[in-house]
């Protein structure tokens, strides 16, 4: 079972917005809120990359250059979830978008090391796709 589940996923016009939301999968899986979290996505024919990524106490953030400007991440600690509000989408936004922790139940998989950030990640969500079309 992976520990965090994606929603908010779909598809939308370039121009248009979306929002998605990462929760844990259960809320006995994470006593302690992950010192960082991120969102990270994989375009078709592409490697994973990170896209967005707190540090869940002191609220730093990280994005790529590429979503600078039109993406946010954000969080609610007290609802444990974690944000990430998509505007002026481009079709070349699209692909499958990831929520990942630095702790989670279990071992570490698909270890992604954000350079710059000092965030490592490695508990995954199942994945939401997003769609933008031209």
């Amino acid at each position: 079972q992976a520990p965090l589940v994606e929603s908010g996923g779909g598809s939308v016009e370039a121009g248009g917005s979306l929002r998605l939301v990462c929760a844990p999968a259960s809320t006995s899986l994470y006593t302690n809120r992950p010192a960082c979290m991120g969102w990270f996505r994989q375009l078709p024919g592409k490697e994973r990359e990170e896209v967005a990524a707190i540090y869940t106490g002191s609220g730093q953030t990280h994005y790529t250059d590429s979503v600078k400007g039109r993406f946010t991440i954000s969080q609610d600690n007290a609802k444990r979830t974690l944000y990430l509000q998509m505007n002026n989408l481009k079709p070349e936004d699209t692909g499958v978008y990831y929520c990942a922790a630095n702790d989670g139940p279990g071992g570490a998989q698909n270890i992604y090391h954000i350079q710059g950030f000092g965030c490592t990640v490695g508990y995954w969500g199942q994945g939401a796709r997003v769609t933008v079309s031209s």
